[in-house]
């Protein structure tokens, strides 16, 4: 491992203790792309032979893929781990890989956390067990997310392309048409406080993942990332169009100050208060569970564009499966996580509410005509599914986005709350990450 890189990996390791609370990260030399091939033959040796596959994931459809791929491979026993959901997970993983003891064999890891774990080792290159082959099976933004220079990370578990989820019975009573452009959005959130000051167009104090997102629609390119090289700016034209637009919103108090998750973030989405949200394509099922009440009032529109008449989605959330280089027996647990996301096990998730990162699956007819009772029969799918495809490939996320999205608040935040202009705010974010990066040992641009 090249001096630089061993002194980021080293670094890495105070990133997880700052943004996690725990002591170090780390991987070995040993694995990755200089790894022989592995042959199909190999694989299925392995599952013939059986053994114990460990899964660290908090994804509940994935009890019953492990449950199926047992009965298929007696063999096979997969023990499936909750060891809390994303950064609880993070935390109990970076332990493991640590003390170099407890390491689970696959790990689920959200796509803006899985570059950190490529660059110090901890997750092995699945290119010398196929995965490479599997590309043209997924949508672009997933199948991007998991890749890192030449190597693939982890196999697409799902995805969140993006879609605008609104409350028709608000917008109806007070004539408000759905917006197709974020132009249209802000006099739409103008004419709904106007008509009920009590109505917010959407709720935000704040969020790293949604800024990103809204970014990455708007076609800006924050992050340019090349090994241990990354650059950071917040200031070219996709950036502007995103904060001009934002800032109407904030300036004018057209955004409800409430937290996402929140019981009054559940309320205001009950009670028709918070009258759009722009999210993932993952949102239907909280929207049957947390909001009941407001059965049939919702329904799915495609994102409002930044120019008019183009046809740009962006990724919102997600997760990989990845092999831990410090995980035991790769060829059985390559066999689990191939299964769970490009074989059988894709089509278990979906029926049991997962959205898929599988092209023929987001393709097919079955998934683009079910049904929703929730949106009053519409069918959704075929919005996400046009979302999904439209996803530019080129967004990339720091090697240290965990941290980094750790500040968000401390940062962007004070948007929301202070009066600080947002592409301020944004600048103080870069700054904190460039030097954050440089301290690490990263060569950092800005």
């Amino acid at each position: 491992m090249p001096k630089n890189t061993r002194r980021i990996v080293r670094g890495i390791g105070l990133v997880c203790a700052l943004a996690l609370g725990i002591t170090a990260c780390g991987g070995s030399d040993d694995e990755g792309s200089n790894r022989k091939p592995v042959s199909r033959a190999d694989v299925r040796a392995a599952l013939k032979k059986g053994g114990t596959v460990t899964v660290w994931a908090w994804e509940p459809t994935l009890k019953q893929v492990a449950a199926d791929f047992e009965k298929k491979y007696p063999g096979v026993h997969i023990e499936l781990v909750n060891a809390g959901t994303n950064n609880d997970q993070y935390k109990a993983l970076q332990n493991a890989i640590s003390a170099k003891k407890g390491v689970p064999d696959v790990a689920q890891i959200e796509y803006y956390a899985l570059g950190q774990y490529a660059l110090t080792k901890s997750v092995t290159d699945l290119k010398p067990y196929g995965a490479d082959r599997l590309a043209d099976s997924y949508s672009p933004g997933p199948w991007n997310s998991v890749k890192s220079g030449d190597g693939v990370y982890g196999l697409p578990m799902d995805s969140g392309p993006m879609a605008l989820f609104y409350n028709k019975k608000v917008f109806d009573k007070y004539g408000i048409a759905v917006p197709t452009t974020w132009d249209e959005y802000v006099e739409a959130a103008r004419k709904l406080h106007k008509a009920n000051p009590k109505a917010y167009i959407t709720s935000d104090l704040g969020d790293a993942g949604l800024t990103t997102s809204l970014l990455w629609q708007a076609g800006s390119h924050p992050y340019k990332v090349d090994g241990t090289e990354v650059g950071i700016d917040f200031t070219d034209a996709g950036a502007k169009k995103y904060t001009g637009t934002w800032q109407k919103l904030i300036d004018e108090k057209l955004v409800a100050p409430v937290a996402g998750w929140s019981d009054d973030w559940y309320k205001g989405l009950g009670d028709g208060t918070i009258a759009t949200l722009p999210t993932g394509a993952w949102m239907p099922a909280n929207f049957a569970s947390g909001v009941k009440d407001a059965a049939g009032d919702w329904r799915a529109a495609p994102m409002p564009q930044w120019t008019k008449g183009a046809n740009t989605g962006a990724e919102n959330g997600g997760s990989s499966l990845a092999l831990p280089t410090l995980g035991e027996d790769k060829e059985l647990a390559y066999a689990f996580v191939e299964y769970a996301n490009s074989g059988a096990g894709v089509q278990t998730r979906i029926k049991n509410g997962a959205f898929p990162a599988t092209t023929a699956d987001l393709d097919s007819d079955a998934f683009q005509n079910t049904t929703f009772p929730y949106f009053g029969g519409q069918k959704a799918n075929k919005i996400f599914a046009e979302a999904a495809r439209n996803v530019p490939a080129d967004w990339k996320y720091l090697p240290y986005q965990v941290y980094a999205n750790s500040i968000f608040n401390d940062t962007v935040g004070k948007a929301y709350i202070s009066g600080t202009q947002l592409s301020q705010a944004l600048k103080t974010w870069q700054d904190a990450s460039v030097k954050y990066g440089t301290e690490q040992g990263f060569t950092v641009r800005k």
